[in-house]
């Protein structure tokens, strides 16, 4: 590796266990103080506190028989040679996390809200993503390389699974101006046909944008788990007549947010498990699915901003490598590694710092979206 990555090590100050204990008990007491505060018992279904606390308890217990077979199963990770040096030691981690942290989300959303079509079509578009993920992970395993299915046949079933997504929220009779997107201040644009391009755009963009975060332990785990519950707390807030439009939609947040946090029991720093493709594309599956049922489009945008960020760190080193390219062919780098997260690890920071400081921008994200509301 070029001497320019290498980082200097810093003196860690934040450590896997007490971001883990940190954010479960922030996420954890902000799911209570928002049900009480909307008038919901803690303890109903149709809440966010006891999906997220059940769900986080199903999950982390799983992961415990789940992980050993997938270690036996020789399901081990394999790391780029052109990353942070420091994350070579991660050979052999096993992936494919997903496959238990999906189903349990899917599972406990469909038996808490009775099936609801909601619930159905939300958890459907999870788990379709969660399957390109599979695939791609285990044409990974399978080959033992670092290289799964080609990105235009991943690109055609996000295409075809968004497609029935978009159909159903066409067809669902439940479900108002659904062409329409909702912006703060009571502003509302008709999109038309418009809006069908642009709910499919949304489905892959922000798959891809949570499968790019997917590369530091906790990060991207942690990070849906805030984005999650912040969008469970919005389609749960009681409209001006004190009815919650789609109660099923928040259990489904809410159940999903305590999934992923389980999750993090095993893929703190140092990470047991990595969630691979299979949790990455099937969590941006279900924030889009949530903000598109929701119509909160606006506020998917903000609390995911650190999704959009490293998306678009990745746009600009590409773009600016190409344009910057020389007789030589060779062009030049506006960050040291893109995504951002790997740029802030080969600047020196540790990964439990990058960690910490995302937490708390998701968090404050969360919060200013929140208070705009």
């Amino acid at each position: 590796m070029d001497a320019k990555y290498l980082s200097v090590p810093e003196k860690i100050s934040f450590t896997g266990s007490k971001l883990l204990w940190s954010l479960t008990g922030c996420l954890c007491l902000s799911a209570l103080m928002l049900d009480l505060v909307a008038g919901r018992s803690p303890a109903s279904l149709s809440s966010l506190f006891l999906p997220l606390v059940a769900c986080t308890i199903l999950s982390g217990l799983l992961g415990y028989w789940v992980i050993p077979i997938l270690r036996n199963l020789k399901a081990g990770q394999f790391i780029r040679e052109d990353g942070p040096q420091a994350h070579l030691k991660k050979a052999g981690t096993p992936t494919m996390g997903g496959i238990f942290v999906v189903p349990v989300a899917a599972i406990f959303s469909l038996l808490a809200t009775g099936f609801a079509p909601v619930a159905i079509a939300a958890s459907g578009l999870m788990l379709a993503f969660g399957f390109i993920g599979w695939v791609d992970d285990w044409q990974i395993l399978r080959y033992r390389s670092n290289k799964g299915i080609s990105p235009r046949m991943k690109l055609l079933l996000q295409v075809a699974f968004g497609s029935l997504f978009c159909f159903w929220l066409a067809s669902s009779a439940g479900i108002e101006n659904v062409t329409s997107v909702s912006l703060p201040l009571g502003i509302i644009i008709p999109f038309g046909l418009l809006f069908w391009p642009l709910a499919l755009f949304v489905m892959m963009a922000e798959s891809n944008a949570t499968n790019l975060t997917d590369g530091v332990d906790g990060l991207a785990a942690g990070t849906g788990a805030i984005a999650l519950l912040g969008l469970g707390a919005f389609v749960g807030s009681p409209a001006a007549d004190g009815i919650v439009q789609f109660p099923e939609l928040m259990t489904f947040a809410a159940a999903t947010s305590g999934s992923y946090l389980g999750f993090l029991i095993h893929n703190r720093n140092p990470a047991r498990v990595f969630m691979g493709d299979t949790g990455s594309l099937a969590l941006g599956g279900a924030l889009a699915a949530i903000a598109l049922i929701g119509n909160l489009l606006w506020v998917l945008l903000v609390i995911g901003g650190l999704f959009l960020a490293e998306s678009l760190s990745v746009i600009a080193q590409v773009g600016y490598y190409k344009a910057t390219k020389g007789p030589d062919g060779v062009g030049k780098r506006l960050f040291k590694m893109a995504p951002l997260h790997h740029h802030l690890e080969l600047s020196g920071w540790h990964e439990t710092r990058v960690v910490a400081t995302f937490y708390g921008i998701a968090i404050g994200l969360a919060g200013l979206c929140y208070l705009v509301h």
